[in-house]
């Protein structure tokens, strides 16, 4: 039975759903900072995921990269599963501006988390969701 990681549970904000992922935001306001989560249980890197989850996967992940492009108009989108603190299979969407507190150099570690308020979640929501597309299933 799929369970969300408890520190992916301590450090993010559940957004939504993908037919696959839970559509998660970090919370951190410095960045526009996405995760998706398959809703495997055990899964542990991609290929571990059916040949299927995989290619579902990446339509999720480029339909948010896509919807985070359009709506952040980000210099660049990082993406990258790493997991290396996290074991649970995850995928980070990090928009990125020259002008932001880390750039060029990786956003971990770099500064401590400046959390959202609830207006600030809001914000990013209703900014969001809209160019998330159909398959995509807001939280209430």
């Amino acid at each position: 039975m799929f369970e969300l990681h408890p520190r992916l549970q301590q450090d993010c904000i559940v957004l939504g759903r993908f037919p696959l992922c839970l559509l998660l935001l970090m919370n951190d306001s410095h960045y526009p900072w996405f995760i998706l989560v398959p809703e495997r249980a055990e899964a542990r890197e991609i290929f571990q995921l059916s040949e299927l989850d995989q290619l579902q996967l990446m339509r999720e992940s480029s339909a948010l990269a896509q919807a985070i492009s359009e709506v952040f108009q980000a210099d660049k989108i990082n993406i990258a599963a790493i997991g290396n603190l996290v074991p649970q299979l995850h995928v980070h969407h990090v928009a990125r501006y020259r002008d932001d507190i880390a750039w060029p150099k990786p956003i971990w570690g770099y500064a401590e988390a400046v959390p959202y308020d609830a207006a600030g979640i809001a914000a990013v929501k209703s900014r969001l969701e809209p160019a998330l597309g159909d398959s995509y299933t807001a939280q209430p």
